[in-house]
């Protein structure tokens, strides 16, 4: 299903969602649809990125964080993102997309986003995601902490993230 209707249909829905931990985990279900597919009939890889764009707008509206970001003029982007596929998902088949915060540094949050068919573990990204000023500039972790009312300090990340995590501030 297209990006922009998915975006819709839970702009018009997540009001009526139960509500999520601001450092999650939030868990946003989808059904592959027939554009969602490529040759080999499977989900394409690409759009798996763009369900996780709809699956961080949800946790992002039911954990309330939406709201300050936006009154604040602050707005989230990818700076870099890795994926492990484990398994094909099919046509109509219903999964989740799991979402939480593993960490965060001065600049940047680590998301988790697993794809689950059921508690199967089929697909896991780790996004390193940062928050920008509509006016320019960028927004430190400590100022969105802030403005979404989390105190407390980062959990730590396994080694192999952390060790990503500082490769790619490093670019």
């Amino acid at each position: 299903m297209n990006l922009f209707l998915r975006l819709l249909l839970l702009l018009l829905t997540h009001r009526f969602r139960p509500r999520c931990e601001k450092l999650g985990p939030a868990r946003k279900g989808f059904i592959v649809w027939p554009p969602d597919l490529d040759v080999l009939w499977h989900v394409n890889n690409g759009v798996y990125l763009s369900m996780l764009d709809v699956a961080r707008v949800d946790w992002m509206l039911r954990s309330g964080m939406a709201g300050p970001i936006r009154r604040r003029g602050y707005y989230p982007v990818v700076a870099a993102e890795t994926i492990r596929f484990r398994k094909s998902l099919q046509l109509f088949q219903r999964f989740d997309v799991e979402t939480r915060v593993l960490g965060w540094d001065d600049r940047a949050f680590i998301v988790q986003h697993r794809f689950l068919r059921g508690e199967e573990l089929v697909a896991e990204a780790i996004v390193r995601a940062r928050f920008l000023k509509r006016k320019g500039g960028t927004v430190s972790s400590a100022e969105l902490l802030q403005a979404i009312g989390v105190e407390e300090p980062s959990p730590p990340l396994p080694d192999w993230i952390a060790a990503w995590n500082r490769e790619n501030a490093a670019r």
